[in-house]
């Protein structure tokens, strides 16, 4: 599940226009940085972020690009320096993506950066917003409509591993375990009346970008089924069936399509964060991507 490229290895495959990582991510591979391929905060904006956990109103401190907005502290100061720190890091890891997966990123849309101070083990938070409970991510700022959603993590912790669990593949747990979650739901592609809620939302969202979360598909409502099902059902929840650890040193970093990769984090304080939405149509391999998935499942229904 885990490709290792290291930083010479990720400068052959830019100079070569290879698609070695996006076809990785795709086949729902995790691709690992052991040593982080792009600079970082200085030393003094480390220490201010991992500073931040008693400053918390939110689960994160997430800077949003639609607006330029700063959600998650309290201190007004606090926000603005938080603000242009995530805000820089945020373009230099769409620098890197820009080059190392040109297949994937044409037309990618840009979501927040976040930053993660708290130690994950023992949060105690809900069910559905739990980081510690295995599952893939479903809609990212309202429905993707079958895009997928990439997702580029940093462990900042000087001295301590983030540690991540999975259980698989999209594609493996569907096929164990689509029946058991309630699926399929009928067919995947938009009706006239998600084309029409989309159309609205979009236009709405022009003028104030925070109404895009009310936007939805059949797609999208199948994914929630699904993530719900994985942190809801002690039978899938307890099973160590397929179960693997994934452990990230200290100023490691990693990619992923969380969509088609499970995964918990089990143990970890202080990741940067990035999200991004790409395209289904750019992928090359669209029989792993669960849009298809979901399609095929129905139309076998």
């Amino acid at each position: 599940m885990l490709v290792d490229v290291t930083v010479n290895e990720l400068a052959r495959i830019v100079a070569t226009g290879a698609p070695a990582l996006s076809d990785a991510l795709e086949r729902g591979r995790v691709v690992r940085f052991p040593a982080c391929p792009i600079a970082l905060p200085e030393q003094a904006e480390l220490d201010f972020l991992r500073g931040l956990g008693a400053q918390l109103s939110r689960k994160n401190v997430s800077w949003y690009p639609e607006d330029d907005r700063l959600v998650g502290l309290q201190n007004d100061s606090a926000k603005s320096r938080a603000r242009v720190i995530l805000k820089a890091h945020s373009e230099r890891v769409r620098a890197l993506l820009a080059r190392a997966i040109p297949q994937l990123w044409p037309g990618a849309r840009i979501g927040t950066s976040s930053f993660r101070p708290l130690q994950e083990k023992g949060r105690a938070l809900s069910t559905h917003a739990s980081n510690e409970l295995i599952h893939v991510d479903a809609g990212a700022y309202g429905a993707t409509h079958g895009d997928r959603i990439l997702r580029f993590f940093v462990n900042v912790n000087p001295s301590e591993e983030r540690v991540w669990a999975s259980k698989g593949t999209f594609r493996e747990l569907h096929a164990k375990h689509a029946r058991e979650a309630g699926l399929p739901q009928g067919k995947v592609a938009p009706g006239l009346f998600d084309r029409a809620l989309s159309t609205a939302v979009g236009a709405a969202a022009r003028v104030l970008p925070k109404l895009h979360v009310l936007d939805s598909s059949p797609y999208d409502r199948q994914m929630r089924r699904f993530h719900n099902f994985m942190k809801d059902t002690p039978s899938f929840r307890d099973s160590k069936d397929g179960l693997v650890e994934l452990c990230f040193a200290p100023f490691s970093a990693w990619m992923v399509l969380t969509d088609a990769v499970s995964h918990a984090c089990l143990s970890g304080q202080h990741a940067l964060v990035d999200t991004f939405v790409l395209p289904l149509a750019n992928c090359r391999l669209r029989d792993e991507a669960p849009f298809d998935i979901l399609a095929a499942g129905a139309a076998r229904a």
